[in-house]
């Protein structure tokens, strides 16, 4: 099996998703304006253009009237009921997670790759907002700047995401496409990230063309210039018997063009096992 048939296995007909940005209160209440997107909300909706992935508000007390009594997930109900203003990712018209406008915009919605590059948000300091882990076997289409300026971070949290669940889990196997090997020296958050993965006992595999990898790595690498090395970009961390409590976890993309990424992530143990095993194989 190669990479590009993984992503085939999550399939090309998605659930129909969408989010309700739950408002502690209506909108005309604070703009004057009824049904008017707050700047949170337009944030929220630029992140998912290419995922036709509607994002509306609603006034809580009228998004809740729509459900039956025991509809909500108690998940759901907990963030509703203590944290403002909550955005609800809804999976074929159910609830199925939700979090904050708060947590969403210090995980994702403020932020930009640079902290990331530059170290200034490291391990232990990534967050996963509900909303979007709700996304996971998903298949998605994500585009780097310029064709837009919030997509592809989608695709570097949940890289940095992956590599704190390995650093976290300290044993089993992380293996990890980097396109350019240098790129591992160059950004300094990325350098970081792979010194302190190297002094667990993670495994680490790293891939991509080699333009120069860190000779201080002790991480094994693979080295190719082939398509797959340069094209792909993949984030997987496989537990061993000794990470009894860690969440496995994959993310793989294929630059479809340029600046245009296909992928899906998955925290699926049976599913990041498959994809371990062919990465392993196949690479």
């Amino acid at each position: 099996m190669s990479l590009r048939s993984v992503l085939e296995e999550f399939g090309t007909d998605p659930p129909d998703h969408a989010i309700v940005v739950a408002r502690e209160a209506d909108e005309t209440d604070r703009t004057g304006s009824t049904g008017q997107q707050g700047p949170l909300e337009r944030m929220l909706a630029g992140l998912f253009d290419e995922q036709s992935i509607d994002v509306s508000g609603r006034p809580t007390e009228k998004f809740e009237s729509t459900f039956e009594p025991g509809d909500l997930e108690s998940t759901v109900v907990d963030e509703l009921t203590s944290s403002g203003d909550t955005a609800v990712l809804l999976e074929d018209g159910e609830p199925v997670a939700a979090s904050s406008m708060t947590d969403l915009y210090e995980a994702i919605l403020a932020i930009n790759s640079d902290l990331f590059v530059t170290g200034a948000r490291g391990l232990g300091e990534v967050d996963l907002p509900d909303v979007l882990a709700g996304l996971a076997d998903t298949r998605l289409q994500l585009r780097g700047y310029p064709l837009a300026h919030k997509e592809k971070l989608v695709l570097i949290v949940l890289s940095r995401y992956i590599e704190q669940l390995a650093w976290a889990g300290g044993s089993g196997t992380h293996r990890a496409a980097f396109q350019r090997l240098s790129r591992i020296s160059d950004e300094i958050g990325t350098r970081d990230v792979y010194r302190r993965l190297d002094r667990t006992n993670v495994d680490v595999h790293v891939y991509g063309v080699d333009d120069g990898a860190p000779a201080d790595l002790e991480a094994t690498v693979h080295a190719d210039d082939g398509t797959a090395y340069r094209n792909a970009w993949f984030v997987v961390y496989l537990p061993d018997e000794r990470a009894e409590s860690a969440t496995p976890a994959a993310l793989v993309c294929w630059e479809v063009e340029p600046r245009v990424w296909d992928g899906a992530f998955t925290f699926d143990a049976e599913r990041v096992a498959a994809i371990d095993e062919t990465i392993a194989t196949s690479l």
